[in-house]
């Protein structure tokens, strides 16, 4: 399996360079030359496996030489064993034919665990067997931090650095980061938002000088196709759940940098039956405004109740617009660098094809909040802000009523307590019993401020080797 840059420019790469390497040297992302494709009797043949079995015969094909089949087998016992339902990924029915699939039985309570555990452990046996050490730089909305650090904490040739947008996470998403002690573990409080946070994260990328040559960066944002590939396995779980893939399947999806959603469109690639793919967005609508309107334009980042999502430069778009210009990287290239200076739009009969991959909705933090009370009234059970958006743009776009809906719930109500509480419903969500005591642990981060020469400098300084 080769994997070549979505701007044309780069090298063709193996996986394990792809694993250390995450933005491509010429700031595109990484893809897979051809995906695997599986038919109707393969998937089929699938049911009754374990979550870790599934995940092998999905995933392996990225993998291919690059790792032997039992130590990629045992990596994924390993990873999936640490959860906290024998199922790993559980759907809950809340209506006829409607579900949410739990994403948040991982160590750290969001979907990003499903991803970056399997990545901590990629990491450390590429890097045990080339004997090499990196700095791993990865930027936060709240979720992806605290299961990187998780993740990766116990890995013996990586140091973290995790910048997150300072003041705008959850107080439990922060101190999921911030509590967790280690030498090799850094928090950086930037004071902007996630966007100016990922900004510094892919120039970083694009020019490592300030490192001295000692080290490389690897990436832990959804820009390491590892996390994609991880993250298609869901999809084929839930369909085989219910019936797949005899019946075809409907998916929602709370997004925000559209990795998580990209690869339910891998998915259905690979031949999963999955008959409508719904982008979920809060106020910071970017992706649902290019569906619904064919303009892709950058407005001012809002803070909302769901700040996983609060996003407006999408990193993972770029993957689908490869794909909707027919694998033309110059042409993504130019479209992307217009972009940055204001408004673009596409070719009509690639935004049409783009409709017909993709429904999307935009929920405010009303709705946000009357979903939540809603799910409640019905059926006592607890959403999170970003899971009731998933819910309401499910409702909203659904398409066939006959289709099962699947809502990927992807964090744990526990996490945002206080618009559970803006909701209306009484009930406080308990923290699971391993995080009881998360509020007393004491806390390590360090507050800088939006520049890119101070955070730079702060690595340089601190990472082991320095």
């Amino acid at each position: 399996m080769r994997y070549i840059s979505t701007r044309g420019e780069a090298p063709a790469l193996g996986f394990e360079d792809v694993l250390l390497t995450g933005l491509a040297t010429d700031g595109g992302l990484y893809v897979p030359e051809s995906l695997p494709h599986f038919d109707l009797e393969e998937i089929r043949s699938w049911r009754g496996l374990s979550y870790s079995e599934l995940a092998f015969n999905v995933m392996y094909p990225f993998v291919d030489d690059a790792i032997p089949a039992d130590d990629f087998r045992k990596m994924l016992d390993e990873t999936y064993s640490v959860f906290a339902h024998k199922a790993v990924a559980p759907l809950v029915q809340l209506d006829t034919n409607e579900w949410v699939m739990e994403l948040f039985r991982g160590p750290t309570l969001a979907f990003k665990d499903f991803a970056l555990q399997l990545l901590g452990r990629l990491l450390d046996y590429v890097l045990e067997k080339r004997k090499q050490h990196v700095v791993i730089m990865g930027a936060t909305s709240g979720d992806t931090g605290s299961a990187a650090i998780e993740g990766c904490r116990r890995c013996e040739h990586v140091d973290i650095f995790i910048l997150h947008p300072y003041q705008r996470v959850s107080e439990v998403q922060r101190r999921q980061m911030t509590t967790v002690q280690g030498e090799n573990i850094h928090n950086i409080a930037v004071r902007g938002n996630f966007d100016d946070c990922q900004r510094m994260v892919k120039e970083s990328f694009g020019n490592q000088s300030f490192l001295g040559g000692k080290t490389q960066l690897a990436a832990v944002n959804s820009i390491n196709w590892a996390r994609i590939m991880a993250q298609i396995v869901y999809y084929f779980h839930a369909s085989l759940a219910l019936g797949g893939p005899d019946r075809s399947m409907a998916f929602s999806v709370p997004t925000g940098n559209f990795g998580d959603i990209f690869a339910g469109y891998l998915a259905k690639k690979m031949g999963l039956p999955i008959s409508q793919l719904v982008i979920a967005t809060n106020r910071n609508d970017i992706l649902h405004r290019f569906m619904s309107g064919n303009k892709y334009e950058q407005h001012q980042l809002e803070h909302t109740l769901s700040p996983s999502m609060d996003i407006m430069v999408s990193s993972n778009f770029e993957r689908l617009l490869f794909d909707l210009h027919g694998r033309d990287g110059l042409a993504v290239k130019t479209l992307l660098e217009n972009a940055a200076k204001g408004p673009v739009s596409i070719e009509d009969y690639r935004w049409k094809h783009a409709r017909k991959l993709f429904d999307s909705d935009a929920v405010d933090d009303k709705a946000t909040c009357d979903t939540i009370r809603e799910i409640y009234e019905q059926n006592e059970y607890l959403l999170d802000p970003h899971t009731a958006i998933g819910v309401r743009a499910a409702r909203n776009c659904r398409r066939d009523q006959v289709v099962p809906m699947i809502t990927l719930g992807t964090a744990h109500p526990a996490k945002f307590p206080d618009a559970v509480a803006e909701s209306g419903v009484s009930v406080e969500p308990p923290l699971p019993a391993h995080m009881a005591d998360l509020f007393e642990r004491e806390e390590r981060y360090t507050v800088l401020d939006n520049n890119i020469d101070g955070v730079q400098a702060f690595i340089a300084k601190h990472w082991k080797n320095a």
